[in-house]
């Protein structure tokens, strides 16, 4: 008698993709300055710790928000006792407040059509939930992050069918690859019931034309379907063009046919830099969709304690204000920091990179073959000899060998130059060792590059390995 159930020991969870196995192997050697300084320095975490200053300033100057007092008076007994998952009024409407300052207040959000989760991971596998049945599909532009094939397959049972997107147009979604998407999925004997997009896009760090939001709402209107959009990462624009959401378009449109069919994410886990914290939220107009998500957070709630906190940082204008600026610019300085480091290495960015806190890089002239055995070498060379972590393209689904994405705001400036010299170095000893005659890698067919995908590489579902095998 098997004692675990299927899903307890099935491989559909993600855990052996180069991703996540990058992170395995700085959590045995991680860098320290003083303690370990030959370790290896992560730039596989989206994180972002280039603002925390100003978030303690604030709290020093609020101590009893920190406290748990209101008045002076403690209200800790009042937050540690039961609390409903509808969760505070009082962040709700913080929250949908600093999510329109994000956007400009271009657009506001109602904090009755919002769901607060346990971080964006809980919000887009509860919509998973509410939106798709197990065996049903939604559509990813490529490349994406590669969490994703645990957030929305692994427990819920949905398939993701790429919508194959290139370098030629620096990765923007088109019609065709919209369409032949959809296709794919048919061949499949797969119901799609929606497109899925980050925006911006993790791993690009772009964002999105109002022309391709246009395209997607087009698209789901005439095919009857959801769009998810997921926009943590709004708030990390540094860089025109700015940020456009998807509920400005549908503003701009008013179109009452597709506001039901329309979901965002957000968290302030980038934005705010705040991933510990667990605070994620769906917001929707289908009031469907906002009662079944909002019973469903009752396994992944927001503490009141974090709830008391975020509502009185998130409500003061002034800190908010100043953030949101400060934080970009940092970003920007930051940002500009890494491309910097990286040319002096012969090594470029995707040039519309204006979001996110990390770059999409192309290492392709440093490939051996146009393939994605050959990424692989390159990247365990840089994790074990360079002691870089970085994420290969490959693991983000990325149809063409030789990218990567990198973090520059988990770290600081000082070890982001000590990442950079180590990565110029190794560069330089590479082009020695082969006569520094490498040229550049052109594309031979996306046939080719998937019968050159390791099985360890990502994990899809069976059926999904089982294709790439086949083709």
């Amino acid at each position: 008698m098997r004692l675990l159930s299927t899903k307890a020991t099935c491989n559909s969870h993600g855990q052996d993709s180069s991703y996540f196995l990058g992170w395995q192997e700085y959590e045995k050697n991680p860098y320290d300055e003083v303690l370990n300084p030959k370790g290896i320095i992560q730039m596989g975490l989206a994180e972002n710790q280039l603002s925390f200053d100003l978030l303690e300033s604030w709290l020093e100057k609020n101590p009893d928000v920190a406290g748990f007092k209101s008045e002076g008076k403690s209200i800790f007994r009042e937050l540690a006792l039961f609390q409903d998952y509808h969760g505070l009024p009082s962040f709700k409407k913080a929250l949908v407040d600093f999510m329109a300052e994000i956007r400009g207040n271009k657009v506001t959000f109602d904090p009755n059509h919002i769901v607060l989760t346990a971080g964006s991971t809980s919000a887009n596998e509860t919509l998973m939930f509410c939106l798709a049945e197990k065996g049903e599909a939604f559509l990813l532009p490529t490349p994406y992050y590669p969490g994703f094939d645990r957030d929305l397959k692994w427990r819920t049972g949905v398939e993701i069918v790429p919508i194959q997107c290139t370098s030629s147009n620096n990765f923007q979604v088109t019609e065709p690859a919209l369409q032949q998407a959809y296709q794919d999925a048919k061949k499949r004997n797969l119901r799609v019931k929606g497109v899925m997009v980050t925006n911006p896009s993790n791993p690009l760090g772009t964002t999105m034309s109002r022309s391709e939001l246009n395209l997607l709402i087009d698209f789901i209107k005439d095919k009857d379907m959801h769009l998810i959009s997921d926009e943590i990462y709004s708030g990390t624009v540094y860089n025109s063009p700015g940020f456009v959401s998807v509920m400005e378009i549908l503003k701009d449109r008013n179109d009452l046919n597709v506001w039901d069919k329309v979901h965002v994410v957000y968290s302030l886990s980038k934005d705010l830099g705040l991933p510990g914290f667990r605070v994620g939220a769906i917001y929707s107009e289908n009031d469907a969709v906002v009662a079944a998500a909002t019973k469903m957070s009752s396994f992944g709630l927001v503490s009141s304690q974090t709830q008391y906190l975020l509502a009185a940082m998130l409500g003061d204008k002034k800190f908010t204000k100043n953030y949101i600026s400060e934080n970009q610019k940092r970003l920007k300085r930051r940002q500009r920091n890494l491309v910097s480091g990286l040319q002096k290495a012969g090594i470029s960015t995707l040039k519309t990179n204006n979001a996110g806190l990390f770059c999409w890089v192309d290492m392709r002239h440093l490939l051996h073959s146009n393939t994605f055995e050959a990424e692989m070498d390159l990247w365990k060379k840089i994790l074990y000899e360079v002691r870089l972590n970085i994420s290969p393209g490959s693991s983000c689904h990325c149809t063409e060998p030789g990218w990567f994405r990198m973090c520059f705001a988990n770290m600081s400036e000082d070890t982001l130059n000590i990442a950079m010299k180590r990565l110029k170095t190794f560069v330089e000893a590479e082009s020695n060792d082969n006569g520094c005659d490498k040229k550049r890698v052109q594309s031979s067919g996306n046939s080719s590059r998937r019968k050159s995908l390791s099985n360890w590489v990502f994990r899809l579902s069976s059926r999904d390995h089982r294709e790439q095998e086949e083709r």
